[in-house]
């Protein structure tokens, strides 16, 4: 049987810019903030983390420091994904050697690869590393996703664990269910679809919500992990609306606005993202207060 990397909430966390650069002190701060707040994992240079506007040496500087901050306490996962498989098996190998504990890959954007080429980007950087891998299928965000058959293929792989499952297809993903064999995990993908996943068997979440209630979404996953889906689907009603403002403008956007209005770090965004409009900020303000922290 193959490692489960975790159970339950994982936080692709946020990256807190100031000017030009990355502000690591408030990073350490969110790292707290998450694992005190229950987060059972950390994604850092995601999709949520805005990875595509960072440099090398600036993915490997917060990787390096989300490392060293955890220390331990919950799984790193390092989102080492590209549009070329070269590159990322070269991240993929710098994050094992700064000691993350598994690597979350993205199907490559805008080349759009056939499913044969697929299984062998997956597959060339799975032999080049150690650590489990974690498949990222998003088609929205990408432009080809995976099918059952191709997940089939990459199960056989030692070193490939699960995938993130963010299209929403529901048959797609009781057919991975289905048929990958049972150590292959399914993780959702998309805050909004976390206990529905999880009802069909899937194991947590990769959470863009968490940024901003870890404990909610810990506790979430929690409660369908211990089979108690009535209140786990009370839950999920409750931070529904939340969840759909965070995703009223194209992640990450609107949660870097949501961690401002918090006051957790900087709203800023690198372009070629931009602030929000006026009017999805009211909605999201609104959507934010009652879970707003206790002064």
């Amino acid at each position: 049987m193959k490692p489960c990397v975790f159970t339950g909430s994982a936080v692709a966390i946020v990256t807190p810019f100031c000017g030009d650069g990355v502000d690591l002190e408030a990073f350490d701060h969110l790292i707290e903030r998450q694992i005190q707040g229950g987060t059972d994992a950390i994604v850092v240079c995601g999709t949520t983390g805005e990875a595509a506007t960072l440099s090398y040496n600036e993915r490997m500087a917060l990787i390096e420091r989300c490392v060293r901050t955890v220390d331990r306490r919950v799984p790193v996962i390092a989102g080492s994904g590209t549009n070329s498989t070269a590159s990322s098996i070269a991240l993929s190998k710098a994050a094992q050697s700064a000691g993350v504990d598994a690597l979350l890959t993205v199907t490559p954007y805008y080349n759009k690869a056939s499913q044969s080429g697929l299984v062998q980007h997956f597959s060339a950087i799975a032999d080049a590393v150690d650590v489990p891998v974690i498949l990222y299928n998003v088609p929205a965000r990408t432009g080809i996703g995976c099918t059952v058959q191709t997940y089939q293929a990459l199960a056989k792989h030692p070193n490939i664990v699960g995938v993130k499952e963010a299209s929403d297809n529901f048959d797609l993903i009781q057919d991975t269910l289905n048929l990958c064999p049972p150590g292959f995990t399914v993780w959702s993908g998309n805050d909004g679809s976390t206990a529905a996943i999880m009802a069909l068997g899937g194991k947590g979440v990769i959470s863009v919500a968490a940024n901003v209630v870890p404990r909610e979404m810990h506790e979430l996953t929690q409660l369908c992990l211990k089979n108690r889906f009535l209140e786990a689907g009370a839950l999920q009603l409750k931070l529904h609306e939340l969840i759909r403002a965070l995703f009223c403008e194209v992640n990450p956007i609107p949660v870097k606005a949501a961690m401002e209005f918090f006051g957790l770090c900087s709203g800023e965004l690198r372009l070629p993202l931009c602030r929000m409009s006026e009017r999805h900020l009211e909605q999201l303000s609104h959507a934010l207060e009652p879970f707003r922290p206790a002064v």
